[in-house]
């Protein structure tokens, strides 16, 4: 085999593209995998794992005022961003490094660069042409170019997760994941925050009635969220910038400091030149069959949120359509990956998650023999003893057969319930056997019997 052509070349060094990279060069491939940014991807350095580490800060000072009158007094607590940014690099720094030596552990050759498809099966990176074998696609994707005047001045999360100072007035476009968690983080900071969405509420992925809770709650700590409403142009002024917002009555001016892109992302497919490899590619992601494979170029496979498949934007399915690939190409096999039972959550505080089907889908499949176990826990031992206000569960179950086939909750720690639930609806455990169970008490798990 020539110097320059191996049994496979990953694009994008993420969670998909670094699973699969080791999974063939442990099996004995040449392997070769390419970034143009730091190893690790989107979620371990600028998304999932780092804003998590900032949402603990949000969650001590938030914790602490439940509890005012009831044994707390907050005093002074805030949050110091410098140091809290000091702690999210703890963790970001050393990820780049301990990524490229666990692929060189498994013989995988760490390249650097823009890759562009040159032809069918050839890569250029820099200028150096590469030939593969086979080709997977894993870059992940990028915010959404937004048609708004001014546009240009609008930062994304990665800039927000490296802000050294967070500004004191904030306006969030779109209400999407990233800017209802940031917009949790950064009003418990201190900033006054304001979220824009242009449906009737935010979180459209999410049971409307927890939703709608969930904006309650948002708005009793601070935050303003204007929905119904759309961003018209950004102008920088005095240092900041002054944003028309239009709410079909008139056009409102805010004036911020900085605006967040959180409008959606789209798949990073740009500079590919996947034109020059004959790989069909839409909106959505590389064209693929349920196996992951191109049907246009064979020798191409796609994973993750630049892949056109029914999966969900998440780092736990990019990883199983990771390891799904690369076991169809070592193994010649089409098996196709299990999108069933993919639980999501958006870690607001409290968290709001959900898994399996939506109340009205259920509604359309099951009919009558659909039942739905709506619960407000606000008043439960698990919301009380902390002082959370807003908590609530709803479960859908079909009669007929005694399983869970949905779960949506709102509340503390509710993101491991949630876990349970994806556990039950894989697996088709009835609410009989859930009910069953006799967990640690007092704990939220505890709480899992009475939401049936």
């Amino acid at each position: 085999m020539a110097d320059d052509t191996y049994d496979l070349i990953v694009v994008g060094a993420g969670m998909a593209g670094v699973n699969a990279a080791n999974k063939c060069g442990a099996a004995g491939w040449r392997v070769a995998i390419v970034d143009e940014l730091p190893y690790g991807g989107t979620c371990a350095l600028r998304g999932c794992d780092p804003k998590k580490i900032l949402r603990r800060a949000a969650e001590v000072v938030d914790a602490a005022r439940l509890m005012e009158g009831k044994g707390i007094s907050p005093g002074g607590l805030a949050i110091d961003w410098a140091d809290l940014m000091g702690h999210r690099r703890g963790f970001t720094d050393p990820v780049p490094d301990n990524m490229e030596r666990g692929l060189r552990r498994n013989d995988v050759e760490t390249l650097h660069g823009t890759a562009t498809f040159t032809g069918p099966d050839v890569l250029e990176i820099d200028g150096r042409a590469v030939v593969g074998e086979r080709f997977l696609v894993a870059t992940g994707a990028t915010p959404r170019p937004l048609d708004i005047p001014g546009s240009e001045h609008l930062v994304d999360s990665t800039d927000f997760l490296h802000l050294d100072a967070l500004p004191e007035r904030l306006l969030f476009v779109g209400g999407g994941f990233v800017s209802m968690e940031f917009a949790h983080i950064a009003v418990r900071a201190g900033s006054a925050v304001t979220v824009v969405d242009r449906g009737e509420r935010p979180l459209k992925g999410f049971d409307p009635d927890l939703v709608d809770m969930l904006v309650e709650r948002s708005r009793d700590v601070g935050i303003t969220v204007r929905t119904r409403t759309s961003v018209r142009s950004v102008e920088p002024d005095d240092g900041g910038f002054v944003v028309e917002l239009d709410a079909g009555g008139g056009v409102d001016r805010v004036e911020v400091d900085m605006v967040v892109h959180g409008a959606g992302r789209v798949p990073a497919l740009d500079r590919l030149g996947l034109e020059a490899a004959g790989v069909a590619y839409g909106p959505d992601g590389v064209k693929v069959h349920p196996h992951l494979q191109s049907p246009t170029n064979p020798r191409v496979w796609a994973t993750g949120d630049a892949a056109d498949t029914p999966g969900l934007p998440l780092t736990p399915v990019a990883v199983f359509e990771g390891k799904v690939a690369a076991s169809n190409m070592l193994k010649g096999t089409t098996a196709v990956p299990d999108y069933d039972a993919v639980a999501t959550g958006v870690f607001t505080i409290p968290e709001l998650t959900r898994v399996g089907m939506a109340e009205a889908g259920a509604r359309e499949r099951y009919g009558d023999r659909l039942a739905v176990r709506m619960s407000d826990t606000s008043g439960w031992y698990s919301s009380y003893r902390i002082g959370e206000t807003h908590s609530a569960a709803k479960v859908l179950i079909d009669t007929e057969t005694d399983t869970v086939v949905g779960a949506h909750l709102l509340g503390p720690e509710y993101g491991e319930i949630t876990a349970v639930f994806a556990l039950a609806i894989s697996q088709g455990l009835t609410t009989r056997q859930l009910k069953s169970m006799t967990p640690v008490y007092p704990t939220v798990a505890f709480d899992i019997g009475s939401m049936l």
